[in-house]
């Protein structure tokens, strides 16, 4: 039997992919339409890539964009038996015939105010005979007796064969019933995710200064620890959560990203002594600016994170402002954009910031030609 290939599928960052779906999908359910005329969709990509991630985006934009509830349901297929999928056996009533209980997964609210997403993770990883239970889900929206309601949306993800993970081919007869993605890492989408979702600013910080490390990936390595996106969430938690002393964390952040990008991690987080007080630039002092330009990303990301954390105090978001004005002007373009990303219509409320309008009109034209 022939085997899905990934060179003729689209290839999208998980912001591109977020957008389309979620659009596509709330464009449905806002028309009136059955949710089952989008068809199941397949997210291929490398580990720690986002896909996880993608779908809980999705299921937000959704709810913003319908008004209605979304409850995801995340299914990780590599952990399943085909009988887990159709459920128990046992006897009706009478004793004459075998029904099947329905597994906990299939439990789903029907209702009008809600939409379910089944998200089918893993689902290369699962064996040939899992995955062949998954036809009937993927496109009769059904699994034995059982079958999914109406406001089901059906998504699945893997990796590919190629990335050397656990992971069997998918044969044709699955993928022709599959819309199929190939996800691929963005430092541009991730870090508009990233500001808005809480990561540390240090971390927000170094991959802006080496964005090559967001993605670190390779399927010929034997590297138990690498960078990945996910990996980078990992690293912010420990920050966040233990210690955001990289020094004091390292041992920690090397077990998760490898001790070469480790060690790179903590050398350029000593820049973090020199900075200015970020509280004083809010406050609206002027102290000096620094020069290096590793210091600058920093800053930028330190600024930007206390900006998130202090999204109602406009006042001294008004401050930064001033002080950005003062920074070279890819850095304070580079500022400035991420700010937008803190929330959804957060420049509506930037538009209301004299000191912001007043940027737009001397600097505002360096937005498209930003690279950072």
């Amino acid at each position: 039997m022939s085997d899905v290939k990934l060179s003729n599928i689209p290839s999208m960052s998980v912001g591109g992919l977020v957008g389309i779906l979620s659009n596509a999908y709330s464009s449905v359910i806002n028309g009136g339409l059955p949710v089952k005329t989008m068809p199941s969709v397949m997210l291929w990509g490398p580990p720690g890539v986002g896909k996880s991630q993608a779908v809980r985006q999705i299921a937000e934009i959704i709810k913003s964009s319908t008004g209605k509830e979304v409850h995801v349901t995340d299914v990780r297929l590599l952990l399943f038996n085909p009988i887990d999928l159709r459920g128990i056996p046992t006897s009706n009533a009478d004793k004459t015939l075998a029904v099947w209980l329905k597994p906990q997964i299939f439990q789903m609210d029907p209702s009008d105010d809600m939409i379910n997403i089944l998200f089918l993770d893993e689902i290369s990883a699962a064996p040939q005979s899992v995955q062949a239970a998954a036809y009937q889900i993927t496109l009769d929206r059904v699994v034995g007796e059982h079958k999914l309601p109406e406001n089901c949306i059906v998504i699945a993800a893997g990796n590919r064969v190629t990335d050397k993970s656990v992971a069997f081919k998918m044969p044709k007869a699955l993928a022709n019933r599959l819309l199929h993605i190939e996800v691929e890492g963005s430092f541009k989408s991730w870090k508009a995710w990233a500001i808005a979702s809480g990561i540390n600013d240090k971390v927000i910080g170094f991959l802006s200064f080496r964005q090559s490390y967001l993605m670190g990936f390779d399927s010929s390595s034997d590297d138990l620890a690498f960078p990945t996106p996910r990996a980078w969430e990992m690293v912010s938690n420990i920050l966040n959560s233990v210690s955001d002393n990289v020094e004091d964390m390292y041992s920690l952040i090397a077990g998760v990203v490898g001790s070469g990008v480790a060690v790179e991690f903590r050398t350029w987080a000593k820049v973090y002594k020199d900075l200015p007080a970020v509280e004083d630039i809010f406050d609206g002092k002027m102290p000096p600016m620094p020069r290096n330009t590793d210091a600058m990303y920093a800053l930028t990301a330190a600024m930007t994170c206390y900006a998130r954390d202090h999204k109602k105090d406009l006042s001294r978001i008004a401050n930064s402002i001033r002080y950005a004005d003062k920074m070279p002007p890819d850095f304070s373009v580079v500022l400035l954009k991420d700010y937008m990303y803190i929330e959804k219509g957060f420049k509506k409320k930037l538009m209301t910031i004299p000191e912001f309008t007043k940027w737009l009109q001397t600097k505002g034209r360096l937005m498209n030609g930003s690279v950072r």
